[in-house]
């Protein structure tokens, strides 16, 4: 039987876990994996583009484990009450394609990013930052306030989005953390006002379009870049003389040349890989003034830890529900026998 996590099951997760300890775990699982990058089979997504959106599968597997997530983007979407990003994902054993967790990625997929944005914050971000630019307040802002302001000591979200009332929706989500003294919103009235004095600015926004969010004189020595705002063929957020200023970390090259801020550099343009980072063979952050971005489209294997972390968890914690959606045949020869009710099944013991 496979384990099946709806948005219900993930909900309860996130309730009995709490978001920052969720994210925190997160994070733990997806370094233990960029640890072990090596020991993956890795490629870019395959991607289909239309004038509306992208729509992706994003696989990746060791020897033990097998993940893929279905993906999409699509920026008019709240137009029609629908999430701009939507996703489900697929565990299965390499030794028998048997599929173990069949889960609901939407909420996850949110989460992961965050919980990936803080693991590369911890080596390129300076370590007395306490003032974070949340440049887009949709659907991601909150994860990122929350892992930042847990996991970076970030006291200050200077808050900035051209719809008054995503950043009016983002304070109220994040009240709670307001009132108990932990963090202070400011609402920004343009995007240069929230990046002035900030430490950290992320970037979210999410216009298939080639876009200048930040200009290179917006961008002062010392900053860190957590560029993660949905990306594909055709979109970008950052100016491109502030990546060639800064110190470019991505996840996996190839991919974020095709869909990355990378886009607009030359091909010979230097980057470092995050596991390379997180393994020590390449430096994060080597200098107080030094500008480092962190370009990131996502990656399968991030999906892959998750997946990995919420089987374990839902497992353990007894959440989910178990699904037949293959068959367990007596005889593995007679599907048709099986199809037709004639042939015996094998008894479910799960």
């Amino acid at each position: 039987m496979t384990r099946y996590l709806g948005v219900t099951d993930l909900q309860r997760l996130l309730g009995e876990i709490g978001a920052p300890t969720m994210l925190a775990d997160l994070a733990g699982f997806i370094h233990q994996d960029f640890l072990r990058w090596q020991s993956f089979q890795k490629s870019a997504r395959t991607a289909n583009h239309s004038p509306e959106g992208v729509i992706e599968l994003m696989p990746a597997s060791d020897d033990t484990l097998f993940a893929f997530k279905y993906v999409n983007g699509h920026p008019r979407n709240p137009l029609q009450q629908l999430p701009t990003v939507m996703a489900f994902g697929v565990l299965a054993e390499v030794a028998t394609g048997y599929p173990l967790l069949l889960s609901e990625l939407t909420i996850t997929t949110a989460l992961r990013t965050a919980a990936t944005s803080v693991l590369a914050a911890r080596r390129l971000a300076r370590a007395d930052s306490r003032s974070m630019a949340l440049i887009g307040n949709g659907a991601q802002s909150e994860f990122q306030a929350i892992a930042f302001m847990d996991a970076l000591g970030i006291r200050e979200i200077r808050a900035y989005d051209v719809d008054r009332e995503a950043t009016d929706k983002l304070i109220a989500n994040l009240a709670p953390h307001i009132r108990a003294g932990r963090l202070q919103v400011v609402a920004a009235n343009s995007v240069r006002d929230a990046v002035a004095g900030a430490d950290i600015v992320t970037t979210l926004t999410a216009d298939k379009s080639r876009a200048t969010i930040l200009t290179d004189d917006m961008i002062a020595p010392g900053m860190h870049l957590n560029a993660v705002g949905g990306d594909c063929p055709g979109k970008t957020e950052l100016d491109a003389r502030i990546l060639e200023r800064a110190t470019v970390v991505v996840e996996f090259e190839p991919q974020t040349r095709v869909e990355g801020e990378l886009q607009q550099m030359r091909a010979d343009f230097r980057v470092v890989e995050l596991w390379q980072v997180l393994q020590g063979l390449k430096s994060g952050r080597t200098d107080a003034r030094e500008i480092t971005v962190f370009d990131s489209v996502g990656f399968a294997l991030e999906d892959f830890s998750a997946l990995r972390y919420l089987l374990q968890r839902a497992s353990a914690m007894n959440i989910g529900r178990q699904l037949e959606i293959v068959p367990r045949l007596h005889d593995p020869k007679d599907l048709y026998g099986h199809a037709m009710g004639t042939a015996p099944s094998l008894a479910i013991t799960e």
